[in-house]
């Protein structure tokens, strides 16, 4: 029997779950030489590219909402010809079919890959998957199937092999690269598939011929051929997580308050209208923060404003009358858009991002503000601006509102002016934020704690330093949250630690009442906040 191997990566998605481990079919195109005539290999490519289209809208057919939509990108992009348009160009001066579809799809891969923002790097599975759909249907094609209850191994998985995966019988996901922020990492989570990414280089693991594996989604550990000790080990924390799981379940729904019967508001995180199909707004208090960067980032083009009015007005909708909170384009830093960012700043986190270049681009901040003020019509719109660091950007940023709100109203379109809000993420405003003209606050506790422990929350060899528990950090929420109390407006927290329970009693205690976590976090989330007392309101 193989030695007992433990590996250490990144949590994706929580869970436990022992099974065989089974390797990730790679897709790969069938071996052929050119034929010749750019004719015949244009038809060849265009034929591949509508099969991989077909095949894709047959699998939506047959999935729910959240599911079809991660796909629906991905048609998307196969019609867009923005993406299709060069290579077909480069078919038609003569080379291969395959070969101008790989280069082309790899560039693109490239391109998202290189990007500092991981949800933009995840979006490199979406483009990798387009690639080898295409590249078998020019081959042939072949369907991937792995036994029920396996554990799914490689270097990355697509979004589609994901879906067309049983996961019914259990199993899980561990990959060599991956993100935690990636469309498999997001049904991994709504379907309760453990995963762990950024493993490494685990050929090694798989050569020394390992049959069995445990993987623990929320620690991001897996062990390689476990002993009975650790088989056994495991059936306990599964029956106590299955445990943990229902008492989650009992909380989702339930209003959130702590055992002495202080109310708290529990909101989402969104970053794309596509996650709301997994959850019920019941279980939730309204969002409390949509990153607008993956809507301006997911075509070739910019959203104009009405493409951006109908996806805020769905977000309204879904809320049903709930607060939702939709934060201004926080592009720059470690989120960059081709064509909008500015390319080579010695330090883009110090440099033009959020608000500060939304106002250098006025038009393009005007576009997103008048399709804001429109949706604003049906509910209850709360708009914030990230990145704020002087009492003049928030008065500017007010200013031009208003401007654009006077036009529509001019114009005779529906339109209403929202509560106005702004990112409290930057020291200078936590320090002074009575100088800030704002509706309320949110406080962005990532690049807040990053910025006052003057350390990356990347991974680095410093990360050990970022500490959102930090006395200097807890002081200045405690500040904020007591300047929110005397403004009489409110102030809320939607960075990471809002979804952590570790830190629920020490938000809580420093006197934030409304918390914006990610969906996945809203059941522990709760649950750690009724088994709070705090002993005043």
């Amino acid at each position: 029997m193989s030695r007992t191997v433990e590996l250490k990566g990144t949590a994706a998605s929580r869970g436990l779950a022992k099974g065989p481990l089974v390797a990730i079919a790679q897709g790969a195109e069938r071996h052929r030489t050119t034929q010749g005539d750019p004719s015949a290999e244009r038809r060849e490519l265009q034929n591949a590219v509508e099969q991989a289209a077909a095949d894709l809208s047959r699998l939506v057919d047959a999935l729910e909402e959240d599911a079809a939509a991660v796909l629906e990108f991905q048609i998307a992009m196969l019609q867009d010809e923005e993406l299709t348009g060069p290579v077909f160009e480069a078919v038609a001066a003569g080379e291969p079919a395959p070969a101008a579809w790989r280069k082309r799809m790899e560039a693109m891969m490239a391109e998202y890959a290189a990007s500092e923002d991981e949800y933009f790097r995840a979006r490199e599975a979406d483009i990798r998957d387009i690639r080898d759909r295409v590249l078998r249907a020019l081959g042939g094609g072949n369907g991937r199937v792995a036994a029920a209850g396996a554990i799914l191994v490689g270097d990355d998985i697509t979004p589609s092999h994901f879906l067309e995966t049983d996961w019914s019988a259990g199993g899980g996901i561990v990959l060599a690269r991956g993100s935690a922020a990636s469309h498999v990492a997001m049904l991994a989570r709504s379907r309760a598939v453990p995963m762990v990414v950024g493993l490494g280089d685990i050929a090694s693991a798989l050569a020394a011929e390992h049959s069995l594996a445990i993987l623990d989604g929320g620690a991001g550990t897996v062990l390689l051929s476990p002993d009975e000790t650790h088989k056994r080990q495991y059936g306990l924390r599964l029956r106590a997580e299955r445990q943990v799981r229902q008492r989650e379940a009992e909380s989702l729904l339930a209003p959130a308050r702590t055992a002495d019967g202080v109310a708290i508001a529990v909101q989402v995180n969104i970053a794309d209208v596509a996650e709301l199909a997994q959850l019920d707004a019941a279980a939730c208090d309204g969002i409390g923060l949509v990153r607008t960067e993956f809507l301006f980032g997911a075509g070739p083009e910019l959203p104009d404003e009405e493409a951006q009015y109908v996806v805020y007005r769905r977000y309204l909708e879904w809320a049903g009358g709930k607060p939702v909170t939709i934060r201004t384009l926080d592009a720059g830093g470690d989120k960059p858009i081709a064509g909008l960012t500015p390319q080579g700043e010695a330090n883009s986190f110090l440099g033009l991002r959020g608000l500060r270049l939304s106002l250098a681009r006025p038009e393009v901040f005007r576009v997103q503000l008048r399709a804001l003020a429109r949706a604003c019509a049906h509910g209850p719109l709360k708009v914030m601006f990230p990145m704020v660091t002087h009492p003049f950007e928030m008065d500017q940023a007010v200013a031009t509102f208003d401007e654009e709100l006077r036009a529509l109203q001019e114009a005779g379109v529906a339109c209403a002016r929202p509560a106005l809000g702004m990112m409290v993420e930057v020291p200078a405003a936590a320090i002074a934020p009575e100088g800030f003209r704002a509706d309320f606050l949110s406080i962005g506790s990532n690049d807040l704690v990053q910025y006052v422990t003057a350390t990356a929350r990347d991974g680095t060899t410093t990360s050990h330093l970022y500490d959102p528990a930090a006395p200097a950090v807890v002081r200045l929420i405690e500040g904020l949250a007591r300047h929110g109390r005397a403004r009489g407006i409110e102030v809320s927290i939607c960075g990471d630690i809002a979804g952590d329970p570790e830190y629920t009693s020490m938000l809580l205690g420093a006197g934030l009442r409304t918390l914006s976590v990610a969906p996945a976090d809203l059941g522990r989330v709760k649950a750690a906040i009724a088994a709070l007392t705090l002993g005043r309101g």
